[in-house]
């Protein structure tokens, strides 16, 4: 009886096969689904065309703009935000897609790379990835990003703050019931850069990140930490093969 119900709580506690996998989009009220669907009415698009402009535009010393390089993004950029964070051989660490942006600013175009969060860098990490809207997510398999991936698997379990709760707890355990009346998401990120009502502005998973930390009342490290990134380069993995929709709209 006893090995009935360790196993029954197994169950219950499992985190969801990948054929229950749901984005949050499926969660949304059909007004806020019906705004993620309009690229008119999608507040996000707004940082998408901005990126664009930033994307055409020569910065730095260098006197280059993204496109001197790169040429046409909706060929070139197509697939690249479905396979990060990923290993930066320059760097021998792994980075997320905002950070392999600045790095790019700073070796090819001579320029200081705009301050993460800000709005030049979430416009041009939302242009990347728009290029890749509807695209499977797709990690890089590689021993490097294994063990970072090992290392967010780590840290999305770990408990954490004065609430001492994990990742896992809200996002597996209780995915789908509700908190403060709103439903408890799977945790997937299939939409950032994303503009969220909440916030009334765009923001990466790392804001997203440290704002769950906050919640928990645990000190949250800084934008770029290598544990921000472990734990996005886990959570891909974990959504591998699902579509992303950047730029999404959450609550």
């Amino acid at each position: 009886m006893r090995r009935a119900a360790a196993l029954l709580l197994l169950l219950v506690a499992a985190p969801a096969r990948a054929e229950e996998r749901r984005s949050g989009f499926a969660d949304m009220a059909p007004a806020t689904r019906a705004m993620q669907q309009d690229d008119m009415a999608n507040p996000g698009m707004l940082w998408v065309l901005e990126g664009g402009a930033l994307w055409q535009r020569p910065a730095g010393a260098a006197a280059r703009s993204c496109a001197d390089c790169h040429g046409d993004a909706a060929a070139s950029m197509r697939g690249v935000a479905a396979r990060y964070p990923a290993m930066d051989p320059g760097e021998g660490r792994a980075v997320d897609l905002a950070g392999r942006i600045a790095l790019c600013q700073a070796r090819h175009q001579g320029a200081e790379p705009a301050p993460r969060e800000s709005q030049a860098a979430l416009a041009l990490a939302a242009y990347v990835a728009h290029q890749s809207r509807g695209m499977p997510i797709a990690p890089p398999a590689d021993a490097g990003m294994d063990a970072v991936r090992a290392e967010g698997q780590a840290l999305y379990r770990a408990r954490r703050g004065q609430l001492d709760l994990s990742c896992a707890q809200c996002h597996d355990d209780n995915a789908g019931r509700r908190l403060a009346g709103s439903v408890i998401p799977q945790g997937h990120p299939t939409g950032y850069p994303l503009y969220r009502l909440e916030w009334q502005a765009l923001g990466s998973l790392q804001r997203r990140l440290r704002g769950c930390m906050t919640g928990v009342r645990a000190a949250p490290p800084a934008y770029g930490a290598a544990d921000l990134i472990a734990i996005e380069a886990y959570l891909m993995a974990r959504a591998a093969g699902m579509p992303l929709e950047t730029p999404a709209v959450r609550p």
